[in-house]
């Protein structure tokens, strides 16, 4: 039974409310509906004509069959923390998986089923019961379908991949309703292609992942006043490739923020590197013995943790609601030249504001650029710049910010970028960013969903 009774008169909404389980949101609803339009980047704000949060995968079915049906632009949503806002969509339908959250782990297969509302600190806790995990990225509260279907990469890569080469299989709603599994067994062409590419091709309601035996790491930041960056970043560029593959360390530029960082270097421009390491503590001591003799840290706080305490560290910096504007780049090499543009736009122009080079080297590097819809497998580092504040009137500012550091870096880079890490950017940035596996995605597009009903994401047009 429906949770909403009190429909705007609007017989569409009331279809909705007809068929599903769970509650469903219109403008009608008023305060509840702008709590659940609401999502993580609070520079987007969409009004959808319909919010429904499914409950299951009835839900699901009849959501999508209901949204063709009646021609609404169609967006999903699972934790909101898209940066482009296509979670989200005006005046049409919103498919919000946030009410499916059940995990279930397997320890003796080393596996675990998540259902797609669960967030990544939701999996963590459930699998770190069990001394495992898989690969997920760098702040615990985004979701799992949006990361895991971009590619996925963060401080377990160099060891073990990226997300998508822990992905087993996947449960997915199809435009036409049809429920299927795809796994390198079933479906083999569609399960390629939701291991790297977007929302484009159905509602995934169960992924099934690989999990790796990670309890206790070695981790946390290490920050150096930012004119130290040019010896730091040439250093890092250089030891990064020879590093064993079990210590883990992306690098940063940023501005202090409060606690828990010690008040006298609040608002400090620094440079940097978040160390992760599940090896022995002898080799992460190498590691940070070695960092120490190219600049003498600001500031460190690198110990011992449970694999969940790494990963929720950027949770409190960067609660939802702040406004965000990011731009990426894959990049292959650091060149003398490229340390001079981060160099020159090092000093972010807001305390939340950032540039992370994130590791994608190591076991990542090892899977055939073909063999997953994620192209850039020669890449070393996949980068972010954020400019990011609480203050809507700074807008401007981190946008423009972000937009002339991207532009001034973007010949140095290896082209394409991270689909994650992308704005609404146009089909010739998607095609930078699929390369030679993009006319492959669209003939996949064309077989599932030939009408390109999901197209509110980084869009790969269905082939003629």
């Amino acid at each position: 039974m429906a949770s909403h009774t009190d429909s705007s008169g609007d017989p569409i909404v009331g279809a909705f409310e007809e068929t599903l389980r769970g509650p469903v949101f219109h403008p009608a609803t008023g305060d509840e509906y702008d709590d659940v339009r609401a999502i993580y980047n609070g520079m987007i704000d969409k009004e959808p004509r319909v919010i429904v949060r499914c409950t299951d995968v009835a839900d699901v079915i009849a959501a999508v069959t209901l949204g063709r049906e009646h021609g609404l632009e169609t967006a999903i949503r699972s934790g909101g923390h898209n940066g482009a806002g296509h979670a989200l969509v005006d005046d049409g339908l919103v498919i919000d998986l946030s009410g499916m959250d059940g995990i279930r782990v397997d320890p003796d297969a080393k596996t675990a089923r998540v259902e797609p509302g669960c967030t990544w600190g939701d999996v963590d806790h459930a699998t770190h019961a069990f001394g495992l995990a898989t690969v997920s990225g760098v702040v615990s509260t985004t979701g799992v379908g949006g990361l895991t279907l971009g590619g996925g990469h963060g401080y377990l890569t160099r060891q073990y991949g990226l997300t998508i080469d822990n992905l087993l299989s996947a449960d997915v709603v199809l435009a036409d309703g049809r429920l299927v599994r795809a796994s390198r067994e079933e479906h083999p062409d569609l399960f390629w292609a939701l291991r790297g590419g977007g929302g484009n091709f159905g509602v995934v309601t169960s992924f099934e992942f690989r999990l790796h035996p990670v309890e206790t790491v070695i981790g946390g930041p290490m920050i150096w006043p930012i004119d130290r960056l040019e010896s730091t970043m040439r250093w890092y560029r250089d030891w990064l490739p020879r590093a064993p593959e079990d210590v883990y360390a992306f690098y940063l530029t940023g501005e202090v923020p409060g606690a828990p960082f010690p008040p006298e270097i609040h608002g400090e421009k620094i440079c940097g590197l978040v160390w992760c390491c599940t090896g022995s503590e002898e080799r992460a001591d190498g590691a940070l013995r070695e960092a120490r003799t190219v600049a003498e840290p600001l500031f460190e706080h690198v110990d011992p943790m449970p694999y969940p305490a790494i990963q929720s560290v950027f949770d409190d910096i960067y609660p939802p609601g702040d406004q965000w504007y990011w731009k990426g780049d894959f990049v292959a090499e650091l060149s003398d030249d490229a340390v001079a543009v981060h160099e020159r736009f090092a000093e972010v122009p807001t305390t939340q504001s950032f540039m992370h080079l994130y590791p994608i080297d190591g076991a990542a590097s090892r899977v055939d650029a073909d063999e997953t819809a994620w192209n850039y497998r020669d890449a070393t580092w996949s980068m972010v710049i954020a400019g990011v504040d609480s203050d809507a009137d700074n807008d401007d500012l981190i946008t423009d910010w972000a937009r002339e550091y991207w532009e001034a870096f973007h010949p140095h880079s290896a082209g394409g970028s991270y689909v994650n890490f992308m704005m609404d950017e146009g089909g010739d940035r998607i095609r930078a960013t699929y390369g030679d596996n993009h006319d492959r995605l669209r003939a996949v597009k064309a077989q599932y969903d030939p009408d390109n009903f999901f197209h509110v994401n980084q869009n790969i047009e269905p082939a003629a």
